[in-house]
Formats: C-alpha cells, structure tokens, sequence
C-alpha cells in the first residue's frame, strides 16, 4: 500500500509542549511540510509566552528553524489549544501534571516523557512491533473518564533493543538479556554533560536509565490479553555509560533464548522481519525498520544513525555467546527514532486507526 495515501483532505492541527527545547525542536522541524499535520500551537514556560518562536528559543538543530513556525507566538500550558493531537517534549515532572489534563480534555497526547511510561493502561508504542498495544486506550479511557488519550515512546537506548529482538523472539523465545549502553550526549538535552566530564572520558552512570531499560524492554515486548497488559517474562540485566558521541546509542548485548538460534538463523529472521501492514502507510515509518551490517565494525553511530532519515534501527556483530545464546550490536539515532521521530509515527498510528474519530 503506498505511503502516497491520505487519510484526510485537510491538515490535522498539532501542537508542542515543550516547543523551545532540544526534542521540541526537533519536532517543529519533522512537522514543518508533513503530510497530515500542521504545527498549529507552540507551548513552552512561561518566560516564553507571548514571544514569537524565533525570539523564545535558541535553535540548535542544523537548519534554520521553518518559516512557518518563526512568527508564531509561545502560548501557556493549557488545554484550550485550537488543535487535536499534542506532541510532549516537556520534562517528566512537568509531564506528570499536564498530560493528563489534555488527555481529560479530549487531546491526543503523544508523549516522549518519561512520566507515564509504566502506567499500565498507558501504551508504550513502537509501532513496527506492538502497535495492538493502541487497544488499552479503551481501558485508559474507561477507567480515567478521558475522552482524549495518551501514549508514550520508550526510553531512546531501548527502542532500538526492543525492535531487534522482537522477531527473534517471535522465532526462537526470548528469556535474557544482558546490555551495555554507550549513549550519545544529547540524550542529556542542551547543553547537556559538561565537556570536561565527557571529553577522553565515558561516564559509567546516567540516573534512573538501567531501571528503565528492564521495565520498558518487559512492556514493550509484552502482551494484551483481555484490555490488559502481560509484561513479557524477562531478566535484564543492564548497564548504562554516557559517551563522548554527539547523536547515535549504541547497545553490546547479549541474549537467550529458549531455542538457541545461529548467527546464519538470527541474520535470516531480522532481514525477513516484516512490520504490521498499517505501518506502510504511516509516513514516517521506513520500508524496513531494521539494516542489518555484515561488516566487522558495524554498527557504528557516525556511520549509521542516520539510515532512511533516522528512523532504522542498524544491527550487526551476530555471533554466537559462550555465556547466553548471541550476541549482537545496535546503533539508533536518539533524537530522531528515539525520540521526536517514534513520537510523530505514534500519532500517525493512532490517526490510521481511528483514534482521532473515536
């Protein structure tokens, strides 16, 4: 089916919360010129409100910020936005107050906080592997009196874990996982870690990531069952380093399963590993979420992040583990698949399948 297909004559009016910031940024940039949104609010603190975009924020992102967006002024955090979907970039402590006021409020709200990751009747979306998780909105709804929603993407270093051993575990039964994260600065947010900390250096620790890892890596491969969630059975074991990168995480893992696969049998699942059909015609998602590298010293983050706009998941180094099973690399764009990217596929999803209507 192509990606040419639309589902609306008309633009769908979006907003940002969080508009000024690194993550808001790079959604201002992936929606100026999208097929079914248009930035319609940008909503950031409120030193900024009331100033136009091009004023309140410091652009960080390569290019200029799009002129569509320069003249539009900041505008508060409340939900009375002259839009239907909101795309969060706020921090998480801020997430968990206003979320679910514009999920209350009838909002989409499609969010890259962390604060709702592990609610229960929340989905935590990728949508090339659960995007059946969409039907606890109707237990969320139910339960919490919402006429609107809210979904969430996963932690940016586990997203490209989780989408990797999703068809192997379809195949061969996943059981462990150990993980070595070496992630980029910017997942740190502007201006980030101190050069003098990251430079000639690697920072063993980022706060909260390795609880993450195993809560989310659990939900995201888990199962719906009934309009509720079985978290998938799973020991991780995970450490977690910051790293002198600028943009790319790149995750050493090692995993098991309860069928040993070789490394000939995993590189034959990945390369055949087809999506949902509804993610062909979301049109953010790439032809194939997942390039697998034959070369000896691929993945790599410079090389790789940035295959089909970001959006790919590269994995490579498929070798056989004398602890577990196998073992494997992977290398995603944080910024882009991690974050605002895989935030933007979500609202599409949710669009393609009704969600706006219901």
């Amino acid at each position: 089916m192509s990606k040419t297909r639309t589902i609306r004559t008309q633009k769908i009016p979006v907003g940002i919360l969080g508009a000024t910031g690194t993550v808001g940024q790079r959604f201002v940039q992936l929606l100026d010129g999208h097929p079914w949104f248009e930035i319609v609010a940008l909503v950031a603190s409120e030193r900024s409100q009331g100033q136009r975009y091009l004023e309140a924020c410091r652009w960080l992102m390569p290019s200029d910020p799009p002129d569509s967006v320069i003249n539009q002024p900041i505008v508060p955090m409340r939900p009375d936005l002259p839009v239907q979907i909101v795309f969060s970039a706020v921090p998480s402590a801020i997430a968990r107050e206003v979320e679910p006021q514009f999920a209350a409020a009838g909002y989409l709200v499609c969010s890259n906080a962390s604060a709702h990751r592990h609610v229960e009747d929340v989905p935590l979306l990728i949508p090339e592997i659960n995007a059946e998780h969409v039907t606890l909105i109707e237990q969320q709804r139910q339960k919490r009196g919402w006429s609107g929603l809210i979904v969430t993407s996963p932690n940016c270093a586990i997203t490209g874990v989780a989408v990797a051993l999703k068809p192997l575990d379809e195949d061969f039964g996943l059981q462990k996982v150990f993980m070595v994260s070496m992630q980029a600065i910017s997942g740190a947010g502007y201006p980030g870690v101190a050069s003098m900390d990251i430079l000639d250096n690697i920072i063993p620790y980022i706060p909260g990531e390795e609880e993450k890892f195993q809560q989310e890596l659990q939900k995201l491969l888990g199962t719906v069952r009934n309009g509720r969630l079985e978290p998938a059975d799973l020991i991780v074991s995970a450490s977690a380093n910051r790293v002198p990168v600028l943009d790319g995480h790149t995750v050493s893992l090692s995993a098991g399963f309860e069928r040993a696969p070789t490394p000939a049998q995993a590189h034959a699942v990945l390369t055949s590993y087809h999506p949902p059909e509804i993610c062909a015609i979301l049109p953010s998602a790439p032809d194939h979420p997942l390039r697998v590298r034959t070369e000896l010293d691929r993945p790599q983050p410079r090389r790789d992040r940035d295959t089909a706009d970001g959006m790919v998941i590269s994995v490579g180094r498929l070798r056989t583990c004398p602890l577990l099973d196998l073992r494997l690399t992977t290398v995603t764009h944080n910024t882009l698949r991690g974050a605002a990217s895989g935030a933007i596929l979500n609202a599409e999803l949710l669009v393609a399948q009704g969600y706006l209507d219901s």
